[in-house]
């Protein structure tokens, strides 16, 4: 049962987002600031969520070196979409009833909720030590990832990348002008673009995947649930919208199933494969025939 405002997780939702409207000052403005924002979104919506949470953690669609994997993961977690075990259990639990009562994130019971409303709500079906000993038993057996779990260790990270992006900007504008205030202004640039607004709009893409790619778009496979395949979400998350062919194949490492739908994750996947840096990467069915 869904009891209040889940504010462990609204109150950084609120609170970046209010941040990333720093953009509209025109002092933070800066194009070193505008490079990092888009560079970030695709860098980190991409590696470390897609790539990460989503077909490694997750789906065990490949598998890379342990120090590799705890990179892409300290990636992912700069995201602030939480811990990997609280991202991949709530995952597995959309796939185990898509669009059905117990869906963590179903849009059919409204758009604002699938797209952010259940993460603002307190719901021990999504997160608990029952659930989270269920769905994600395998990430929780890595010693790093039961500490990202238990304490505030991704809060910290997040803060510490922040004031990397801050502290370089310094450094980088000081060095440039020789001024102290150009230094300050490049280190808040960065901040406010390449963190707090690239943060906004990596958690919209991340959280349209499950909302429009639930409603708009066409299908390939008559699923049961109601995945879509949407062209939009495609291009901005590096190939995740192409959504009703992972429900229909969701071990698989390609969503790419027709030749219009471009998948960068799976070619990234391909390119480490080739330089040895992933293995037992998992086809399409078609290519497993």
């Amino acid at each position: 049962m869904i009891h209040a405002v889940n504010w462990r997780y609204a109150t950084p939702i609120v609170a970046i987002h209010l941040l990333a409207l720093l953009v509209i000052t025109p002092w933070l403005f800066s194009w070193w600031g505008v490079i990092a924002f888009v560079a970030g979104v695709y860098f980190y919506g991409a590696v470390g969520i897609n790539l990460c949470y989503h077909r490694l953690l997750t789906h065990r669609s490949f598998a890379v070196p342990a120090w590799l994997e705890r990179a892409f993961v300290v990636v992912a977690v700069c995201c602030l979409e939480d811990s990997p075990a609280s991202w991949v259990a709530a995952h597995r639990l959309h796939h185990s009833d898509a669009d059905h009562r117990d869906d963590p994130h179903s849009p059919l019971a409204g758009a604002f909720w699938g797209h952010l409303g259940w993460l603002l709500m307190a719901n021990p079906k999504v997160r608990s030590l029952s659930v989270f000993e269920r769905y994600a038993r395998d990430v929780l057996r890595t010693p790093f990832y039961l500490r990202l779990q238990r304490g505030e260790l991704p809060l910290l990270i997040y803060a510490a990348h922040a004031l990397l992006y801050a502290v370089v900007g310094f450094v980088a504008g000081f060095a440039m002008t020789g001024e102290p205030a150009a230094g300050v202004q490049l280190g808040a640039s960065l901040l406010v673009w390449g963190v707090f607004l690239r943060t906004v709009v990596v958690w919209h893409i991340s959280w349209s995947v499950n909302s429009l790619s639930h409603l708009f778009g066409y299908r390939n496979y008559e699923t049961d649930e109601n995945s879509r395949n949407n062209w939009l979400v495609a291009m901005l998350s590096s190939g995740e919208g192409w959504h009703n062919n992972h429900h229909a194949e969701p071990a698989s490492a390609s969503n790419w199933h027709r030749w219009w739908e471009f998948d960068l994750m799976y070619l990234i996947i391909l390119g480490m494969e080739r330089v040895g840096l992933a293995r037992d990467v998992i086809r399409p069915r078609a290519f497993r025939k």
